[in-house]
């Protein structure tokens, strides 16, 4: 038995400058950290030549082909595990339409899991680029490409994406009290509103040419945020989350609506200093920046519940491996 343990991301800002779209003309670039929220992949050895896959619906097959969860499918087909084999899926949250980048996450967590199943250990930049080949190339998502290589690597970190397709991802080593000023600051209230993400990165694919400028001053968001958190510079995050979701909800229909907007504006007017919503807009996890004198008055604006959340240093694990 196999158990790999891949964790959830929050992006700060750049999201959308990770789209082909864009970057393979201009460039881009994000910083995103992974969280103390995983999801979990069970994988163990079947007596029978049958595959059963287990998520939120159980499927019982005779060949990969028929598996109708096209993440699972693929991760079979990628990694060459064809028959006689469990799979079980388990998330610490709900797993779809949070804008926590969970779809990444599982499918760089069931490569992680049929690699060692089969007793060879990947590493991430292995597991992210696999995970985009699946995502984007063969099911052609309109997505982009942060979310893979967070969930791989894991921790803080400031990612660029290369006009040759080429991804660098550098982490940002903090200080001890800059990290724990990020953390104890950051709130992240669930909206109960779920949606597709493809639907809103899709229009934002289609709308790249209108919105250059605006992209622009994401990716270059990015690169200042990044300097500011490397000399300790803490605070300066919830400016720039505000700041960028001035900017990012202006990419495509759908990003907000006027409830999140009245959510986030009861937010600021309770103390928060700025914030976002989660991964590409629409609903899913408000993100806040609140001092910590202000997080009660903001819980108590907010009719929505809260999710603790901690950073995490990690990327895709296997906690478990039993022959």
């Amino acid at each position: 038995m196999i158990i790999s343990k891949t964790p959830l991301r929050i992006s700060f800002t750049g999201g959308g400058t990770d789209l082909e779209s864009f970057f393979n003309v201009h460039g881009g670039a994000v910083v995103s950290t992974t969280i103390d929220k995983s999801i979990y992949v069970v994988v163990k050895r079947r007596f029978d030549k049958k595959i059963r896959a287990v998520n939120s619906q159980t499927e019982l097959v005779d060949n990969v082909q028929q598996i109708t969860h096209e993440l699972i499918r693929e991760a079979l087909l990628m990694t060459g595990v064809d028959h006689g084999v469990d799979i079980m899926i388990l998330s610490d949250i709900p797993s779809e339409g949070t804008g926590l980048g969970s779809s990444s996450t599982l499918t760089v967590g069931l490569l992680n899991a049929l690699y060692a199943f089969q007793g060879h250990q990947a590493g991430a930049k292995q597991l992210a680029e696999e995970a985009c080949e699946i995502e984007i190339n063969r099911l052609k998502k309109p997505i982009g490409k942060q979310d893979q290589y967070i969930a791989a690597f894991g921790g803080l970190r400031f990612t660029c994406f290369h006009r040759d397709g080429t991804v660098a991802t550098d982490r940002i080593n903090l200080l001890e009290d800059t990290y724990r000023s990020i953390e104890s600051n950051l709130m992240l209230f669930y909206t109960g509103m779920t949606r597709s993400a493809s639907n809103i990165l899709k229009s934002q694919n289609d709308n790249t040419a209108a919105n250059l400028h605006h992209l622009n001053f994401l990716k270059n968001q990015s690169m200042e945020l990044m300097s500011h958190l490397r000399k300790g510079e803490a605070d300066v995050l919830g400016e720039i989350m505000h700041q960028g979701w001035g900017i990012k909800r202006q990419l495509a229909q759908g990003i907000t609506s006027p409830e999140i907007d009245a959510l986030y504006h009861k937010a600021l007017e309770a103390g928060a200093v700025g914030g976002k919503v989660a991964g590409a807009g629409g609903g899913g996890f408000l993100m806040l920046y609140v001092p910590p004198g202000a997080q009660e008055d903001v819980r108590n604006a907010l009719p929505l519940q809260q999710m603790p959340v901690r950073l995490s240093h990690y990327g895709s694990r296997i906690i478990f491996h039993m022959e």
